[in-house]
């Protein structure tokens, strides 16, 4: 069973997203709270994955982000917003956030989006991966993300290549023949050496530096 938290300053989304993962047979809604509850109700009901409005009266979705971050046992956080673009994003990703999805999502892919994230796949709405791309890595070229992926070993490459993919560490292990904890030793060297803050930002780093396109391993 997965346990989630959902963490919104609007009663009416927390509300909605309750009730269409709750619908799922493998997913509980652990708890759905304002923004200053959030960090009581993490430490209470220990969730897998936590939903988080990037922006809220109370208290800073971002600053929230962070001090989720720094738990003993960090549950895995996607930013939500009702904005296709947001100038919080890069922040968001930097901090360590495993997805951004708009509030708007498709209520019959979200079980499946917080399942992928529960296995450690990386979710991006197809809203924002433009703005994300473009935005969070726009700055720097092609060649300068290909130089800093040369810091990995051939295997981390093909291991980075089916995490950009969205690839969860299980279903790394099944294609490559591994163990789900080697994958996850895999994924942390992999975030280590390009000095990223997860695995969002390393499949945008993939991304930048061609490894999609031309396919590795």
């Amino acid at each position: 069973m997965i346990r989630v938290l959902v963490v919104d300053d609007e009663a009416l989304i927390r509300t909605g997203f309750q009730h269409i993962l709750d619908a799922a047979d493998d997913i509980e809604v652990a708890a759905a709270v304002p923004g200053g509850q959030a960090l009581t109700a993490v430490r209470e009901t220990e969730p897998d994955v936590v939903l988080l409005d990037i922006r809220m009266p109370d208290v800073d979705g971002l600053t929230l982000l962070a001090d989720l971050r720094r738990l003993p046992r960090p549950p895995v956080v996607a930013m939500l917003t009702t904005f296709d673009m947001d100038e919080y994003v890069e922040t968001a990703l930097r901090s360590g956030a495993a997805g951004f999805l708009l509030k708007d999502t498709d209520p019959e892919e979200l079980p499946f989006l917080v399942r992928a994230l529960a296995e450690g796949g990386t979710v991006l709405s197809s809203k924002v991966t433009r703005t994300v791309v473009d935005g969070f890595l726009g700055a720097g070229s092609q060649e300068a993300a290909a130089r800093t992926l040369d810091r990995l070993t051939e295997r981390e490459r093909h291991v980075l290549l089916l995490v950009a993919e969205g690839l969860s560490n299980g279903d790394i292990a099944t294609r490559m023949h591994l163990s789900t904890g080697t994958v996850k030793d895999h994924v942390s060297a992999i975030l280590t050496k390009l000095e990223v803050g997860g695995r969002v930002q390393a499949a945008l780093l993939a991304q930048r530096a061609g490894l999609l396109t031309k396919g590795d391993g």
